[in-house]
């Protein structure tokens, strides 16, 4: 049964870990995230950007695949499904749809607008059980075609959306979606710090968390970061593994060329880094 990320972030806040969101892209990603989840007991939260809705069907299609995966597979540790980078009417959607959570993302729109519609969204979404993200300056790279260079939130403008009452906040501090460039310049912790300082107990989101080192994540989560969101890297070792499949002949050996042998490899890539990725957030044993 899907929960809301509420509880979960507040947990990992409190005992100093952070719950990794992985976005999904398909059914191999769904079930090697949540497969993996219970296999280290560790609670999740699976993303889904608006684009990899429509690829995949619709987000009703999503919830179905999901909740169904739940019932079969038998998993018993807290999964969230989250719409990743939400507008204003893709949050309603996926509401209607049955996700456990969302994330409005009103970082592109005048402070005082994204307060407005932050403030509607959490209402209604409280009503519903859902939880809710919200974002304040925008995370560099691009993402589903949002391009942004990596801002620095301003600490006040965050309490201003903090107040709000959304139930965990993404804030920009020079953090980046895809890999990093070689001239990046590293987490702005001062940043980071003055957030927390303005927004208390609420759990802080590190959007593009692929490619930072681990030290610095690991120093992110004393400082707040309680939820860490990791796409790309799980698509490069999926691709890797299974361009080495193809690149070794192995789909021309007997039936190597069913979809089930020919993603496999990719499976268990994706499968080895969330494990990996749950070992260094800290989550592993605290579903």
């Amino acid at each position: 049964m899907l929960v809301s990320a509420t509880e979960m972030l507040k947990k990992a806040k409190v005992g100093h870990y952070a719950v990794g969101q992985f976005n999904i892209n398909n059914l191999e990603w769904t079930k090697a995230i949540l497969l993996t989840a219970q296999e280290n007991h560790s609670p999740v939260i699976l993303g889904v950007s608006e684009g990899a809705g429509k690829y995949m069907g619709g987000y009703k299609a999503i919830v179905g695949m999901v909740n169904g995966m739940l019932e079969e597979l038998k998993i018993t540790v807290p999964v969230a499904l989250h719409l990743d980078h939400g507008s204003y009417e893709h949050c309603y959607k996926c509401m209607d749809a049955g996700f456990s959570s969302v994330m409005f993302d009103g970082s592109h729109y005048p402070i005082e607008e994204n307060v407005a519609k932050t403030k509607e969204l959490v209402g209604e979404a409280h009503k519903r059980g859902v939880s809710i993200e919200a974002e304040v300056g925008s995370i560099g790279g691009e993402e589903d075609g949002v391009i942004g260079m990596g801002e620095c939130a301003d600490p006040k403008e965050c309490k201003a959306i903090a107040d709000l009452g959304v139930d965990f906040l993404a804030a920009g501090i020079g953090n980046i979606h895809g890999k990093y460039p070689e001239n990046w310049q590293g987490l702005s912790f001062e940043t980071l710090d003055g957030i927390q300082q303005l927004t208390g107990e609420l759990p802080l989101v590190l959007h593009g968390g692929t490619g930072i080192p681990a030290d610095m994540i690991k120093k992110a989560i004393t400082l707040g970061v309680a939820k860490i969101n990791v796409n790309t890297e799980c698509q490069l070792a999926f691709a890797e593994a299974t361009r080495k499949y193809v690149e070794e002949g192995k789909d021309q050996q007997g039936k190597g060329y069913d979809p089930r042998k020919l993603l496999a490899p990719g499976f268990e890539a994706i499968k080895a880094t969330v494990k990996e990725k749950m070992e260094l957030f800290g989550s592993v044993d605290k579903a």
